[in-house]
């Protein structure tokens, strides 16, 4: 196997939707593969009917685009090891559980299920009725259509070992292991056969999963013994925890938010950071390792070509990994910053075109937006006095700071109205020289006029911008409008 090409799988189940757990190990997955030029394939594992969700595939399709993961081979692409949709390949694994049946590793089992219901108290599990039955009732039953499941035979002492890749040397009592169903009385596979037949079929020589798996792993293993197939690498991811708003910390579900990838998306966060800050989730990059270059790569920021440069199995960790909302909107907030300022334009323009009216400089009100917001979503909360003209406070008005007071602003307002008015050019440095003109002339601070101004035309404290970038943003007519508007409020 060691000189076979490095092949990974991701296979989500159409159940629900795309949460950071499966993110995470389908990405992990993906850099490992490529970090060793190596394969990554799709496969929808559906043979669970009953818990499919209409539109599921459809979701983990435009999550894996989103994030910028390529596969190899899988639905829509296809490849030599199709079909990639598991419910397709029913009659594979009924031939291979049937060639199981044959070696002596698996048996039909024709238990109805009140029989089962009875004994599950009492056993804790199946008490393996059927698995000694004489070849002539097992004929019996098979000629006369009675239904039947396929269960795997499972040594009765001894221990199973394999080796995980992160974990090192696992061992379970036998004794601890079920004889699962390998194939269900409606004749689809269950997951602990399919994906063992599957992938060894499609040449995934890589296993990567969840730790909650690790003490199954045994009765994969067992399996792959069975045929006499090599058993694959297996490795486990620690777990995924989650922080609440209380900062109680559990293992990650929907109580502690949005864990859907493409609800974080929906909530402004970029699909760049949320696969960066999920990458650090149980996995730490070595320093000088990678093959772009010999210089350090900045430790907490990194592309996907990166991240594929960087990826190793070393770097996994065992301890819990904790999704932090606080740590994924930092990681947003940096993003935003740093994005060029057409993308973050054509990000975020077309959201605030839809509440703002349309005679704005929405370029200079993305210019402000872009080094104050953490994500996208806040862009169109934080102009919300540009969408429109708030409710009068005239406690906003009153500034320690500067001195202020609802009648010096008043007074300041109304001084200030006409010069602004007579401004030949409406451009920043203009707006800011009538200002300073008019704070040397009437011996008022500066930061006294300005606050006046943009409470005037914001109506708000805190905005993204001071007065004369506002005054630029919302242009002459609005401005001027706001500045009347005020003096006749602060007045009556």
């Amino acid at each position: 196997m060691n000189n076979q090409i490095t092949c990974t799988r991701f296979a989500p189940s159409p159940t629900g939707f795309m949460h950071i757990g499966n993110l995470r190990t389908a990405l992990f997955a993906y850099l490992l593969a490529k970090s060793k030029n190596g394969r990554f394939i799709l496969r929808i594992e559906d043979t669970d009917q009953v818990r499919e969700v209409p539109g599921a595939v459809d979701v983990i399709l435009k999550t894996l685009e989103l994030i910028g993961i390529k596969y190899d081979e899988g639905p829509g692409i296809g490849g030599e090891h199709g079909p990639y949709i598991q419910s397709q390949r029913k009659h594979i694994h009924q031939e291979y559980a049937h060639k199981l049946v044959e070696l002596g590793h698996a048996y039909y089992c024709f238990c109805t299920k009140e029989r089962l219901a009875e004994i599950h108290d009492s056993c804790g599990g199946y008490d393996r009725h059927c698995r000694d039955l004489a070849a002539e009732e097992i004929q019996h039953h098979l000629d006369r259509g009675d239904p039947y499941v396929i269960r795997q035979k499972m040594p009765l002492d001894g221990s199973t070992t394999y080796v995980d890749d992160n974990w090192g040397e696992i061992t379970v009592e036998n004794k601890e292991l079920q004889d699962q169903i390998l194939i269900k009385a409606d004749g689809f596979a269950t997951y602990n056969f399919a994906h063992v037949v599957d992938d060894y079929l499609m040449g995934v020589n890589y296993v990567m999963r969840g730790s909650e798996y690790v003490y199954s792993t045994p009765k994969y293993a067992l399996l792959y013994d069975a045929f006499g197939w090599e058993r694959p690498h297996y490795v486990h991811l620690p777990l995924l925890n989650g922080k609440d708003s209380e900062g109680n910390i559990a293992k990650l579900s929907k109580r502690h938010g949005s864990v859907s990838f493409l609800d974080l998306v929906e909530e402004g966060y970029l699909p760049e950071a949320i696969v960066n800050y999920i990458a650090l989730l149980g996995w730490s990059p070595s320093k000088g390792q990678g093959r772009i270059n010999n210089e350090d790569i900045n430790e907490e920021f990194f592309t996907m070509d990166e991240l594929i440069d960087r990826f190793s199995i070393q770097g996994l960790g065992q301890s819990p990994s904790v999704f932090d909302y606080d740590k994924l909107k930092w990681f947003n907030t940096e993003y935003i910053r740093r994005m060029p300022v057409d993308l973050f334009n054509s990000r975020v323009i077309p959201s605030l075109k839809e509440v703002c009216p349309p005679t704005i400089d929405f370029a200079l009100l993305a210019q402000l937006l872009q080094p104050r917001i953490g994500t996208l979503a806040e862009a169109t909360a934080m102009v919300d006095f540009i969408a429109s003209r708030l409710p009068l406070d005239k406690e906003a008005y009153v500034n320690k700071k500067n001195k202020t007071t609802v009648e010096s602003c008043r007074a300041v307002l109304e001084q200030i109205e006409p010069l602004l008015d007579a401004c030949e050019e409406w451009t920043n440095d203009a707006l800011y020289a009538v200002l300073k003109n008019y704070s040397t002339d009437s011996g008022l601070k500066l930061g006294s006029i300005l606050w006046a101004v943009r409470i005037a035309i914001a109506r708000k404290i805190v905005t993204p911008g001071g007065a004369t970038e506002l005054m630029l943003v919302l242009g002459r007519d609005e401005t001027m409008a706001r500045i009347k508007q005020a003096c006749a409020e602060l007045n009556d």
